[in-house]
Parts: structure tokens; C-alpha cells; sequence
């Protein structure tokens, strides 16, 4: 047992208080509660204790005394004396039901206001309203999305090709995914962004200056990690089948690579097609199913490209933003390119499908 003059907490209670206090969860009333038991326990006098957690001394001495009678239980809101409650099951189920219905035409959801103007015979505020439905964990102003995947008969079978090369590199035949990142604005302000200082958040302007945005189309050498970016006119066949012959000439001394990209409006185009054929092999495409682009893990290197070189960045020129794009990319390859760690199994992945396919 803690014992001090005036109160006494076990070992358990005392971790128990800690936890509350710590807990980000924790309401801040019952934070300031625990505060006073834990100082109380350490000797702090009533009139020490009540400006170091913003109570009054009365208060200070209230919930002293009313963990001593209930221990941690009296510490917890008491029901408040009052008139009884006047919705009962009846009204609640009308609100419920009115809650979970399809609202009225002209608008696109259910609010607390709402609901209290269509039920005004009952003559309840949307405050009650709000409670009611927060008991019930019912939440009308919220909604959730899902994506109804086609019916692909080949939707494995296309999945196992391009998981398989990520696996295990084919001899003499590079894996390349690429992918787009399109409508970059180039932007600049007009005040440098404040670094950081301790206990300070770097500090940026929030007005900007747009120069014009910027298509760029990202190649990833899958078994290395390493990249290669270039500028696109438009993100179209016609910009696409270039960049993918100024590829193929840099690389001349390759036997043959392995194309992974999405079904983009670029990628499926028939110029697209043909020029693929007309590679005589070289190219071999392989495009991810539908909705499952997240195979391409070009969609990673997009992100990690981005968040390390445009997210706080301020370029006067387009064309000075696109320099910085072409020199970053090398930089890339020097400290941060490593290979996906691909963590997804099969086995995870066909469970996750069985779950969430609608």
C-alpha cells in the first residue's frame, strides 16, 4: 500500500491511474481526476494541488474524498438528478428509423437539423437527437465506399505472371514497371519555408505562385530498385510509345524486358499495341486487372519519389522544376533505390479478396 497522510492507493490503482493519464483516449476531466489521487498520494496538500491541475480547492477535495469512499468507481461521472427521460423506446425507434432511411430528395444525407425539422411533431432538438444516435453508434453523416471488381476470368491467372516475375528474375530479361504521375504543379512562394526549432514544426507559407504543371513518367528496375524519369507533353500514346523508344535505345545491350503497367488509357491504345508488336519481343507487356494497379510497384516509387523531392518545394519556372526532376533522379538511385520489399503473400492476398470483393 501507498501510504501518505489522508489517503492511501495499492500499487494496482496507482498503475491503473498512470495508465488513464497517459492514455490519449482518456477524457480530460478523468485526466484531471487521476492527477489529483496521484498527487494527493505523494503528500500534496489540497491547496497546492488545485492550480497545478486547474480545479478549485473545493473541487480538489471533493473527488479526494470520493475516491476514498468508492476507490477508482468514484472517480467515474454519477448520473445527474433530473426529470426522468422523456424519449423513450418508442421515439427512439421513430428516430432510428428515420435515421437509416433514405433521406429526402433534395439532399444528400441525414444531419442532426434534419432529422429534428422531420420530426418536429415529436418536438425534439437535433442535440437530442445527436445523443440518441451516438448511443447507438449510428453515424448518418458518415458513408463508406466499396469497389465492385468485374468478373475477370483471368484475374489469377494475371496476377500469379506478374507476382511470379517480381519473385524471381527471368534470364537475360530486365523486369521494368512504370507508371505515371501527372498535373505536378510547378509552384513557388514568396517567403522561404522556416525550418524546424525545438519544440516548432517547420513552418511553410500557405499561398503559392503556379508556373504551369508537369507529366512525368517514372521507370522502376524492379530486381534493383533503381529509376529513370522522363518529362511527357501529355500523358497519351502519342508521349507514351517515345519515351518507351528513348528507353529501348539506352539500353540497346538488353536481350528483353518485361513491361508492367496498368490498364491506362496511354498503355491500352491500339498505337500502343502496335508498336509493342512491332518490337519483335523485345518488349514483353504485362498488364495488371482491373482495379488491382497496386500490382504495378511503380506505384510506390511514385510516392517515394514525390514525398521526398516535390512535397515542400518552390520552383520560380516550370522549366526550373523540371531541372530539379532530372537531377533528382540519379541522386535517387545513389541513396534511396532498393528493391520493393513485397510483404503481401498469396495466400493474405486471396483472404483479403474473399472479405472485401462485393
Amino acid at each position: 500500500m501507498w501510504s501518505v497522510p489522508g489517503l492511501e492507493i495499492t500499487v494496482e490503482e496507482r498503475r491503473e491511474l498512470e495508465r488513464r493519464v497517459r492514455a490519449h483516449t482518456t477524457p480530460q476531466r478523468m485526466v484531471r481526476r487521476c492527477r489529483v489521487v496521484l498527487l494527493a498520494a505523494v503528500g500534496v496538500p489540497s491547496r497546492r494541488i488545485a492550480p497545478e491541475v486547474g480545479m478549485s480547492q473545493q473541487y480538489v477535495g471533493m473527488w479526494r474524498r470520493r475516491f476514498e469512499t468508492d476507490r477508482l468507481e468514484g472517480l467515474d461521472d454519477r448520473p445527474r438528478s433530473g426529470r426522468p427521460r422523456v424519449y423513450g423506446h418508442d421515439e427512439r425507434v421513430e428516430i432510428v428509423a428515420r435515421a437509416t432511411s433514405a433521406p429526402p430528395e433534395h439532399v444528400s444525407h441525414w444531419s442532426h437539423e434534419l432529422l429534428a425539422q422531420d420530426l418536429v411533431a415529436m418536438g425534439i432538438s437535433a442535440s437530442q437527437i445527436g445523443r440518441i444516435l451516438a448511443d447507438l453508434d449510428i453515424k448518418p453523416h458518415k458513408i463508406r465506399s466499396w469497389l465492385t471488381r468485374s468478373d475477370d476470368p483471368e484475374f489469377w491467372e494475371r496476377v500469379a505472371d506478374v507476382c511470379g516475375l517480381y519473385l524471381s528474375q527471368p534470364l537475360n530479361a530486365l523486369v521494368l514497371s512504370v507508371d505515371e504521375k501527372t498535373a505536378i504543379q510547378a509552384r513557388s512562394r514568396k517567403h522561404p519555408t522556416v525550418p524546424a526549432a525545438p519544440g516548432r514544426t517547420a513552418r511553410q507559407e500557405f499561398e503559392y505562385t503556379r508556373h504551369g504543371t508537369v507529366n512525368l513518367l517514372l521507370f522502376l528496375v524492379v530486381h534493383t530498385g533503381a529509376m529513370e524519369v522522363t518529362v511527357l507533353g501529355a500523358n497519351d500514346a502519342a508521349h507514351y510509345i517515345p519515351a518507351l523508344r528513348d528507353f529501348r535505345r539506352r539500353h540497346r545491350e538488353l536481350k528483353g524486358v518485361f513491361l508492367i503497367h496498368d490498364g491506362g488509357a496511354s498503355h491500352i491504345a491500339q498505337d500502343t499495341s502496335e508498336y509493342l508488336e512491332g518490337c519483335r519481343g523485345w518488349w514483353r507487356p504485362r498488364l495488371t486487372p482491373a482495379h488491382a494497379s497496386w500490382l504495378n510497384q511503380a506505384e510506390l516509387l511514385v510516392r517515394a519519389f514525390g514525398g521526398r523531392y516535390f512535397k515542400r518545394g518552390s520552383w520560380a519556372t516550370r522549366e526550373e522544376f523540371i531541372g530539379h526532376v532530372l537531377a533528382s533522379g540519379p541522386e535517387y538511385n545513389q541513396w534511396y533505390a532498393h528493391p520493393v520489399n513485397w510483404t503481401w503473400t498469396n495466400d493474405r492476398m486471396r483472404k483479403w479478396f474473399a472479405e472485401h470483393a462485393q
